[in-house]
């Protein structure tokens, strides 16, 4: 049954409110801690009861952090790292390219550095390499490093990473991305999601894997003779960082690395990522918005379009000066990135249009698409239509190109089940994400079979997306007090999506266009409330024209609640999603 009466809103998708057992729970939520009802809403319909609201609220790493040990390989790989540390061995970390991989090195570089020692870092280049250890370049590791940690890769890698262990190097694998039926000949291998692990931490994205291999090296520390490791707790920042970036569930342990790290991030004490913030012009305490949208992505350019290893330079870096520098290169580049974006995405969007967004799988490929930005524009492709995207960048006799999912069809693994049928020439990845590269001759039929495999799971029913509602507000209850006891149920993100409130029965009061294609709008509820929302994109669909002229009509108006920083105030606004003509 659509909520509000809303089976079509003015963007053609059905509302949907909470179920009659989560108003049930939230309205004893309500009765049993004191909590306002929006908030309780959202908390029951995360499944938090009374006796939990409180820990949830305050989510602490001591409560939520697993026992590092019930990973598998963990003992191996922490006693062979702590092994290179006493000795003073040569190590090399070995990382992917994107912000995960970044803050994963940053978080061994930054360990090691405060017990004395340093580490080669090693990324490779996208276009020139490929994502994960290849053959060359973890030979000539090989050939000069007792210990190579292959960070956020390397669980699919057994050709290279043999060849590493031939020239006499140990490598010791922490990643998260999905395994095969079998592992690389590495010393240890610690990925939540290879195939014998049960699961319980597969939303653990690789900066979070590599932490827990940090905290299990300062417990044995401690055990052995007494020595104290690094404060980790100070390292949280970058933790949240990769989680966040990566697009990891926030759920679980995830919640209190982001919390907690944000927390860290606000002190400001990492060099490089103060120097990033200033150039990102951030002027607010960070958010997962921050780390999503601004500085996620400019660390990401590095390996997209420039130099690999700037972004974990940069987090791992000390000097004001040369954190500045890098920051401002990285900002350099992710301009640069969003214009070779634009002009993808725009060739993508047409073929992906011309093929029709019915299929269970939508994807594109163009000659000569940059492979630093097909991923970004698969993530465009996905969110325009609700659909699992891949896009592939051609040159030569193959293609390269990175894929996006939606929730509840698990792309990983029907990219990799691709590539074991040999039509692809190597793929993987996890839920939401892959990357894969194809031969030019097989990319048609390996599109057509990830199609089929996708339907299986349901991708071929997906109809509009439904806008799911936690409750019904009026405009005088949306009150900075209220916003900020709603985002304490945070972080919102993958895994959590962010809480959406409607408001019925308004009337548009104030509207004006901003830019190409925003709307800014006052409304109430007629009996001298009123509240300021932002609709972006409103002029990319109805909703703009339609309320621009409403000729008075009452409106329902959906959306997520956020503060407006501005000029030193803070103010509540509505960051408006959808709207629907009330029924009179």
């Amino acid at each position: 049954m659509s909520y509000l009466g809303v089976d079509s809103s003015l963007s053609g998708r059905r509302w949907v409110g909470p179920s009659v057992e989560t108003e049930r729970a939230a309205e004893a939520l309500t009765q049993e801690t004191g909590l306002e009802r929006a908030v309780a809403q959202v908390l029951a319909r995360r499944g938090v009861s009374a006796e939990m609201a409180e820990g949830f609220l305050a989510p602490a790493l001591r409560d939520l952090l697993p026992d590092p040990r019930g990973l598998r390989d963990m003992e191996a790989a922490t006693a062979r790292f702590l092994d290179a540390v006493s000795k003073h061995q040569r190590i090399a970390i070995f990382a992917d390219y994107d912000v995960d991989g970044g803050t994963s090195a940053a978080l061994l570089l930054d360990w090691l550095g405060q017990m004395g020692q340093r580490a080669t870092l090693y990324i490779p280049d996208r276009i020139d390499e490929g994502y994960g250890p290849n053959v060359p370049a973890m030979e000539a590791l090989g050939e000069v490093h007792d210990l190579i940690v292959c960070v956020d890769c390397g669980t699919l890698s057994h050709e290279p990473i043999a060849a590493a262990v031939a020239k006499g190097a140990d490598v010791v694998v922490l990643d998260h991305h999905l395994g095969g039926e079998t592992l690389p000949p590495a010393l240890a291998v610690v990925n939540p999601n290879r195939q014998d692990e049960s699961g319980d931490l597969a939303h653990l994205c690789a900066a979070g894997v590599v932490f827990l291999m940090l905290v299990e090296a300062n417990r044995v520390l401690r055990e052995r003779d007494a020595a104290k490791g690094p404060d980790l707790m100070a390292m949280l920042d970058l933790v949240a960082l990769g989680t966040v970036a990566d697009v990891a569930p926030l759920v679980g342990v995830n919640r209190a690395f982001v919390v907690q790290g944000l927390k860290v991030m606000a002190r400001r004490g990492r060099t490089g990522l103060r120097a990033l913030a200033d150039v990102a012009r951030m002027e607010t305490a960070p958010a997962p918005y921050h780390l999503g949208f601004l500085l996620g992505p400019r660390i990401n350019a590095g390996g997209r379009i420039g130099k690999a290893d700037l972004g974990a330079r940069l987090l791992a870096c000390q000097d004001e000066h040369e954190a500045r520098a890098m920051a401002e290169r990285l900002d350099q580049l992710n301009t640069e990135r969003r214009e070779i974006e634009e002009q993808v995405r725009a060739a993508a969007l047409a073929q992906a249009e011309a093929r029709g967004f019915d299929a269970p799988l939508v994807w594109a490929a163009g000659e000569g698409w940059h492979p630093g930005v097909v991923g970004i524009v698969a993530s465009r492709l996905k969110e325009t239509t609700g659909r699992p995207a891949v896009v592939i960048g051609l040159e030569g006799d193959e293609g390269k190109g990175s894929g996006r999912s939606v929730s509840g069809i698990d792309l990983g693994a029907s990219i990799q089940r691709l590539a074991s049928e040999g039509l692809l020439i190597k793929g993987g990845g996890h839920k939401m994400a892959a990357g894969l590269s194809v031969a030019r001759d097989q990319l048609e039929s390996a599109m057509a079979r990830l199609s089929e495999l996708l339907a299986k799971q349901g991708a071929g029913d997906l109809g509009p997306r439904d806008l799911v509602l936690d409750g019904v507000l009026m405009p005088g209850a949306a009150q900075v007090e209220l916003i900020e006891r709603i985002d304490a149920a945070g972080p919102y993100g993958a895994g959590a999506p962010a809480p959406r409130f409607a408001f019925p029965d308004c009337r548009i009061l104030f509207t004006k266009r901003v830019g190409e294609s925003h709307l800014k709008v006052t409304f109430g509820d007629g009996l001298g409330a009123k509240l300021d929302a932002i609709c972006f994109g409103a002029y990319d669909g109805p909703i703009g024209p339609v309320l621009e002229g409403h000729g008075g009509a009452l409106f329902h108006l959906a959306g997520r609640l956020e503060l407006n920083h501005w000029r030193g105030r803070t103010t509540a606004q509505l960051r408006l999603e959808d709207a629907a003509k009330a029924e009179t």
